[in-house]
């Protein structure tokens, strides 16, 4: 029964994440930023059914000013109940490689965000973070209107609260 309650409190401890270790491969906060900024889409990975991993492809935005990510989902669904059965989530973007004149390698650069998921419950910050979802992969503010109008009920709005934020960048050679 100690080594229980050593482990949950280990769990509820504040964490302290590892420091990357090919730390020469690492980018600053302001590129790991930009590259949130700038992501179509990332992989959420939570914990899933039966403990296993649930890594899922989303469409998001990030928001640096609030330091979070929001996605959206249906009101149920294996995304839904992981986030809501455990909070503590990991995301990541990755670009699509520049290849340089003369190579025949990709550089390539990455983000790992480790945060807290909760459901927004505030109506006004829910249709503000679906409007700006909407429109970062609709084509026009009417399509951004229509569609929230349509599907906006149906929709849950989720928040990451990042606590980590780390960025990598490689040569795939």
């Amino acid at each position: 029964m100690e080594n229980a309650n050593a482990e949950s409190s280990e769990l509820d401890a504040a964490p302290v994440f590892r420091p990357m270790r090919r730390a020469e491969q690492q980018t600053t906060q302001e590129e790991v930023a930009a590259l949130l900024a700038s992501s179509r889409r990332g992989a959420l990975a939570t914990i899933g059914d039966f403990g296993y991993p649930y890594a899922i492809p989303i469409n998001f935005v990030y928001d640096a000013e609030a330091n979070r990510i929001y996605f959206h989902c249906a009101k149920s669904g294996h995304k839904r109940d992981a986030v809501s059965k455990c909070d503590k989530v990991c995301f990541t973007v990755w670009s699509d490689g520049e290849k340089r004149d003369g190579e025949w390698f990709y550089r390539v650069e990455s983000a790992v965000v480790f945060g807290r998921a909760e459901i927004v419950s505030d109506e006004s910050t829910k249709l503000r973070v679906l409007r700006a979802l909407a429109a970062k992969y609709y084509p026009s503010s009417v399509d951004v209107e229509e569609t929230i109008r349509r599907h906006g009920s149906r929709a849950e709005t989720i928040a990451v609260r990042i606590e980590s934020m780390t960025g990598k960048r490689v040569c795939e050679k």
